[in-house]
């Protein structure tokens, strides 16, 4: 049989979901509104309540939840949390395929390919690119990465959660689309709560100060995607042209930010990493060049 083959006939449109925080049970309701017979097991039995409630089945046992479907979704804290759950029911792999959702390294979602595999597993990784209230809504999309036909198979009922987004064969594909993603988003947060802090110095309150603050950080995309026909083709091409902001131009700011921050007595941890990238790009000799050359340095550290 086959990895991305149902064990059984009857299982073809069953799905287990192992892991019932918030973004599990989010994942469970949804599949469950689209009609599909969802298994459930979790460490802490009660958080199965609401969705037995609502449906679902729940079980005993991580074997009796691998056995109930085809498809087993993991909503863990990460990686490890698979192996402590799966390792006494390894044997009732075979022929089943694994979707792990949780957030880990890329490493570790290649290793836990490999694992699978060993037992007879097909193994999808995925990352949920949004909260889980959002899950299953128009807005809701999915990262995926793993074996194409493994994919394709799945997809239907995999859909019912969002968009999903194929990567491609590489098990550490999706997680690494995730933590990108979610590098972007931390750190974005950080600067928020940063700007936050600066303008309450003044006497700003943050329902006077988030607003503007969120309005310019939606502006953010339309500002590089403006006069470059595909973002990023400059940077694929290795071009950092300065003729619209220069690594000198952002670092003086850059400097400004940290001078400020340190007169009203901030962390400085945020302001100072930021610094640090036009400083070294600055050092290395591209002052004249786009705030992009800033990659070199973050490509290889010193």
């Amino acid at each position: 049989m086959n990895a991305h083959q149902n064990p059984t006939s009857t299982q073809g449109n069953a799905v287990t979901v192992i892991g019932l925080g918030p973004m599990g049970q989010a994942m469970t309701r949804t599949l469950l509104t689209a009609g599909h017979p969802v298994t459930v097991w979790n460490r802490t039995a009660g958080r199965a309540d609401g969705v037995v409630a609502e449906g679902a089945t729940r079980v005993a046992t991580p074997g009796e939840a691998v056995e109930a479907s085809d498809l087993v979704i993991l909503s863990l804290t990460d990686y490890r949390a698979m192996y402590d759950i799966l390792d006494g029911s390894t044997a009732l792999l075979a022929g089943r395929t694994l979707v792990n959702l949780s957030s880990d390294t890329p490493d570790r979602t290649r290793e836990a390919a490999t694992w699978a595999a060993g037992h007879g597993a097909a193994f999808l990784t995925g990352g949920v690119m949004v909260p889980a209230p959002m899950v299953g809504t128009e807005a809701a999309h999915v990262y995926y990465s793993g074996p194409g036909e493994v994919m394709e198979h799945h997809r239907a009922r995999l859909a019912k959660l969002g968009a999903p987004r194929y990567l491609g064969e590489d098990p550490g594909l999706a997680q690494m689309m995730y933590q990108a993603q979610l590098a972007v988003f931390l750190t974005t947060l950080s600067a928020l709560m940063h700007a936050t802090a600066m303008l309450g110095t003044a006497g700003m309150k943050a329902t006077e100060a988030l607003p503007e603050l969120l309005t310019f950080t939606d502006t953010i995309g339309a500002i590089l995607r403006a006069g470059e026909e595909t973002p990023g083709a400059a940077l694929d091409a290795g071009e950092h042209p300065g003729d619209l902001s220069t690594v000198t131009m952002m670092g003086a700011t850059s400097d400004h930010i940290v001078e400020t921050s340190r007169s009203l007595g901030l962390d400085l941890a945020l302001p100072l990493a930021v610094q640090a990238h036009y400083r070294r790009a600055i050092e290395n000799g591209h002052g004249s060049d786009n705030w992009t050359r800033v990659i070199d340095s973050i490509r290889e550290p010193r």
